[in-house]
């Protein structure tokens, strides 16, 4: 009698997997899954009605991708990091994302360039942001950091940015970037990097970026500690 290995599967329960994982993804990044929360094969299995096959390939890609994690004695959970760990987060961000500003400054060509300002063309027409409520991006070639990423032509880059951290850091980019006038003002921000890349500018690129990330990164602490106090004073209350 053969025997399949589990890392197999069916392209029914493949295409079943990427929707879940499409859906899951989703909902953590957009905070309907709250960080922090736990989440059982069961309750998910009865909220999207799917086999536990579809649903265990979906959640390996949600740990692979850093969305949740296990947690000895406790099981699967929503991944929340600490203060320290999302300051070390935008660090790498800051230092990663501003070099590939500046690589794309110097290898994006005019097709690419054109696709990123139509990509902010989209943005611009989205009614979270014209109400200054959010700057919701979806996820890849329609994520303005995705593109600039890719435009750096360097395959390192790409495979930290794009892949290894891109949903971690896309979580807390959506969840804690957006508030007061920050949505708006981090679209005209974005405006102008495609300015200096378009204008081969690369040092110029890399220091706009650079400080757009920081400006996230001190709205991201800001609204993170804001929650953190507010959590803390439900419990004590």
């Amino acid at each position: 009698m053969s025997s399949v290995a589990p890392e197999q599967s069916s392209p029914e329960i493949r295409t079943l997997a990427e929707r879940v994982f499409q859906e899951l993804q989703d909902a953590i990044v957009r905070g309907e899954l709250a960080p922090g929360s736990k989440i059982t094969e069961p309750g998910l299995s009865k909220t999207y009605g799917i086999s536990r096959g579809p649903l265990r390939e979906a959640m390996r890609r949600l740990e692979a991708h850093r969305l949740i994690e296990r947690v000895p004695h406790v099981g699967a959970r929503v991944v929340k990091l600490s203060m320290k760990e999302l300051l070390e987060l935008f660090d790498v961000r800051e230092a990663l994302e501003s070099m590939a500003a500046r690589l794309a400054a110097e290898h994006m060509t005019a097709e690419e360039i054109a696709g990123l300002r139509d990509v902010l063309a989209l943005h611009e027409r989205q009614a979270d942001l014209r109400k200054g409520e959010a700057y919701f991006q979806r996820e890849g070639d329609l994520d303005f950091h995705y593109r600039i990423v890719q435009g750096s032509h360097n395959r390192m880059l790409m495979t930290m940015l794009c892949d290894d951290l891109y949903y971690l850091v896309r979580l807390y980019r959506t969840q804690f970037s957006a508030s007061g006038t920050r949505p708006q003002r981090a679209f005209v921000e974005h405006h102008r990097i495609v300015d200096a890349i378009e204008a081969g500018d690369a040092e110029l690129a890399e220091l706009l970026m650079r400080r757009h990330v920081s400006a996230s990164r001190a709205n991201v602490v800001d609204r993170y500690a804001a929650v953190l106090d507010e959590q803390q004073a439900e419990a004590t209350s």
